[in-house]
């Protein structure tokens, strides 16, 4: 499988280091070669290798940096971890290492960080890609079921049911069915149960976010929005909002994708994504 070889290599041959910005620890991954940079950032519960298919594809043409945001994956555990923090550690990110303007690629929470790095720092960005992910704060209607999930990782962990619960919410329907993905529904699902306890911080930073919709409008860089049409976290016409909010944005539908694209359909998405830099060079 592609991701355990990208694993495996990624621990010799790589650069894997940690930064500190604002006061915390953050693991990031620094390859490739190239003269433009391109940084990814990840989705809620997840870590940089939801994006092992993106660098690996990327890394030959371009400088490719992905990090693990405060809270989650080997990046310090350290309040607070609302979405304007978050935004602020990735702006130090990209001044302290040096690489500005970047192509910043951020899925669902990465992409809440990314329309508000676009909004306030825009000498930092010069192109925006956004996949799966929302301008607007979470619905009122999700807040029940998050906060009981939350709540039963706070004293539990993600014990199985829970994983359950929440792979429906990350992956299509059509992709969880499909019996060639068991090796990758296995390998996702064993990474979420190793969250530990205490990301409920970071969940409580996703669910409780302010919406952005008046500072998306703002936005000047090239942005690219990508959704899967299965979806259902950020249904796709969270996506068409911000198509049509962002001045000359375009979007693109991927079919049998759920809110985790990069992953389920990293062909497309690398397509996708390696167009686009080619376009902005």
């Amino acid at each position: 499988m592609a991701i355990v070889n990208w694993l495996v290599s990624s621990k010799t041959n790589n650069r894997m280091p940690q930064i500190n910005v604002n006061g915390v620890d953050i693991f990031y991954t620094d390859q490739g070669v190239g003269e433009q940079t391109i940084v990814f950032s990840h989705g809620l519960l997840w870590s940089h290798k939801m994006f092992a298919e993106q660098i690996e594809f990327l890394r030959p043409r371009f400088r490719v940096i992905a990090y693990d945001h405060r809270g989650q994956g080997q990046s310090e555990v350290k309040k607070p971890f609302d979405m304007d923090t978050l935004t602020e550690d990735a702006a130090a990110i990209i001044e302290e290492l040096g690489v500005g303007p970047v192509h910043f690629a951020g899925l669902s929470m990465g992409g809440f960080i990314g329309m508000r790095l676009a909004s306030r720092y825009p000498k930092l960005i010069k192109s925006l890609i956004l996949l799966g992910t929302s301008a607007n704060a979470e619905p009122v209607e999700n807040l029940p079921k998050y906060k009981t999930l939350n709540g039963i990782v706070k004293w539990l962990g993600i014990v199985p049911p829970v994983a359950s619960k929440v792979m429906k919410i990350m992956f299509a329907e059509s992709w969880l069915e499909d019996s060639l993905n068991a090796e990758k529904i296995a390998f996702w699902k064993s990474e979420l149960k190793a969250n530990k306890r205490n990301v409920t911080g970071a969940v409580e930073g996703v669910i409780y976010r302010k919406g952005v919709e008046d500072e998306i409008v703002g936005i000047t860089c090239p942005t690219m929005v990508i959704v899967g049409d299965e979806d259902t976290a950020t249904i796709p016409v969270k996506s068409k909002f911000i198509q049509m909010s962002i001045p000359k944005s375009k979007l693109h539908r991927i079919p049998g994708a759920g809110h985790s694209s990069s992953i389920e359909k990293p062909r497309e998405i690398n397509r996708l994504i390696g167009d686009w830099l080619i376009e902005q060079s």
